[in-house]
């Protein structure tokens, strides 16, 4: 079993565990999806390579059905058909503008609010060109299940301004990228968008 399928079958079992918790009819049941789900944390704690107590504190007690995190990418071509990037602080590398989806926004003001927050660029959304389950594509291991929808965007090719946790933003020709954040956005996804963008693609992909 390789590494990232290892992780998948944490991640459903730490799930399972929480729906039980939410759902459990008797003390007896609620000890068992406890235990399991301490056991789901542990093994995130060794396949990820984060602290056990760091996990505690990322995680929220689950309150509902255990569901994906989303995270909202745009992706934007200039005049040069050239792809906007940004530089983020935290790792240094490079990805599509954008991140998690906030509760109260529809994800198409998302991404035009975090385009606007990370490169000071007005935007505006054109359609949904991919949605992308990160354990059908090759990301680094990661504690939560996350799908990444990718929106074709337009701005104004205004002045760039970055903002407090990105380093640096600008236009990249496709065959020549910067090292790309893969916990983000992978180079091979950026390639098939512009794909589909260049050839005027109606299709959306998915998964």
């Amino acid at each position: 079993m390789t590494h990232s399928n290892s992780l998948d079958l944490i991640k459903r079992i730490k799930s399972l565990a929480e729906t039980g918790l939410i759902y459990h009819e008797t003390e007896y049941d609620k000890e068992r999806y406890e235990e399991l789900l301490d056991i789901s944390l542990e093994l995130l704690s060794k396949v990820t390579d984060q602290p056990i107590a760091t996990l505690n504190n990322f995680f929220m007690p689950a309150s509902d059905y255990p569901t994906p995190k989303v995270d909202i990418r745009g992706f934007i071509l200039n005049k040069a058909k050239e792809v906007l990037l940004v530089k983020e602080k935290l790792d240094g590398k490079w990805a599509l503008p954008g991140g998690w989806g906030d509760i109260g926004f529809t994800p198409s003001e998302v991404i035009t609010k975090e385009i606007k927050e990370e490169t000071g660029l007005d935007a505006k959304v054109i359609k949904l060109l991919a949605v992308y389950d990160k354990k059908c594509h090759p990301h680094p291991p990661q504690p939560f299940y996350v799908y990444k929808l990718v929106f074709l965007c337009e701005t104004n090719e205004g002045s760039i301004q970055t903002s407090f946790d990105i380093e640096d933003a600008g236009y990249f020709r496709i065959d020549n990228l910067p090292e790309i954040s893969e916990d983000r956005i992978l180079a091979s996804q950026i390639l098939q968008l512009h794909d589909m963008v260049m050839g005027n693609s109606s299709d959306v992909y998915f998964d």
